[in-house]
């Protein structure tokens, strides 16, 4: 490929957000990860604030979020303000860590700080998508907020010096970008994508289910290929367990004879979850990364006070 399918030069509106977002899990299951960098956090306290008190520059609030699971986990989230901010055709730089666009890969090189423990994590992740995805999905109706799979199908290599880590998996990568704050257009929603195996190509199976604010429920179920993508008819929705800690509301569809059932929680924060579940989709078992997340407990009050207690902001 000799463009650069992320839009990493994406400019974003006062009020507005995007987030380049890859996760992954290793081949032998144990490790898992996810990176998303933000311009215009979605989930930043401080974003949050400044929005109501007129400072809504998107890029006064820009950072790169490491989850690392597995034995060596890690979360890191820092955010920037505009002078660490450096987009060109290719290349996203958010302080010292940075994506760019090597013509067939996406390379992310780490050099972030967790909170509230103080962890290094530095290296280098790379992910290569078996074929491109060019087709953007509007999720509301007056088209304010977007989403694009860029590559719902690919592969990870994993290569940190802190903590000494290496693994491979297969992974995902999407970008997604709006014209005012997140929590105005949602209420909440349940996603997850899973590869599909033993297809003569590389496929993967996306569910996108969603309350959204004004236009009411909307749900994306989605196949993708080298070939293109195909829309089928979303499953029945089954609840899954609460998470342990913040008892977030979690459900997924899946067929109706076979429930998903949550195998890892990776996260449990008071407002999102991120797991693994396994689930039946199209006739076949699968395993999937699955995310909710709940935009009525991120905008409460009791939340809003807790968040930067876990996300440090730098003033420069």
């Amino acid at each position: 490929m000799s463009y650069d399918p992320t839009e990493l030069d994406l400019q974003v509106l006062p009020g507005g957000y995007a987030w380049w977002y890859v996760d992954g899990l290793s081949d032998d299951g144990e490790y898992g990860l996810t990176l998303i960098a933000f311009i215009g956090s979605v989930f930043s306290p401080y974003y949050f604030k400044g929005r109501r008190r007129g400072r809504d520059d998107p890029r006064e609030y820009c950072s790169l979020n490491v989850c690392l699971y597995g034995p060596k986990r890690r979360w890191t989230m820092t955010e920037r303000r505009t002078g660490s901010l450096d987009q060109s055709s290719g290349t996203l730089a958010i302080g010292p860590s940075r994506l760019r666009w090597d013509d067939d890969s996406l390379t992310v090189d780490i050099d972030e700080l967790g909170a509230p423990i103080p962890q290094r994590v530095r290296g280098r992740v790379r992910v290569w998508p078996h074929f491109i995805n060019n087709r953007v999905f509007t999720l509301d109706e007056p088209g304010r907020h977007r989403w694009r799979p860029v590559a719902p199908s690919a592969r990870i290599d994993v290569d940190l010096q802190r903590p000494e880590l290496r693994w491979s998996g297969h992974a995902y990568f999407d970008r997604n970008w709006g014209d005012e704050p997140i929590e105005d257009g949602f209420v909440c929603w349940d996603w997850s994508r899973a590869e599909i195996p033993d297809t003569a190509g590389h496929e993967s199976a996306i569910l996108y289910n969603m309350e959204r604010r004004q236009d009411g429920h909307k749900s994306l179920a989605l196949r993708f290929s080298d070939t293109g993508v195909d829309e089928f008819e979303p499953p029945p929705d089954h609840r899954l367990p609460r998470t342990p800690i913040w008892k977030v509301p979690r459900g997924s569809q899946a067929d109706a004879a076979h429930p998903p059932r949550v195998t890892k929680t990776l996260e449990d924060t008071p407002f999102y979850s991120r797991s693994v579940i396994e689930t039946h989709l199209l006739g076949r078992p699968l395993t999937a990364m699955h995310e909710s997340l709940s935009l009525d407990r991120f905008r409460s009050p009791i939340v809003q006070r807790m968040l930067p207690y876990r996300m440090r902001r730098r003033s420069q």
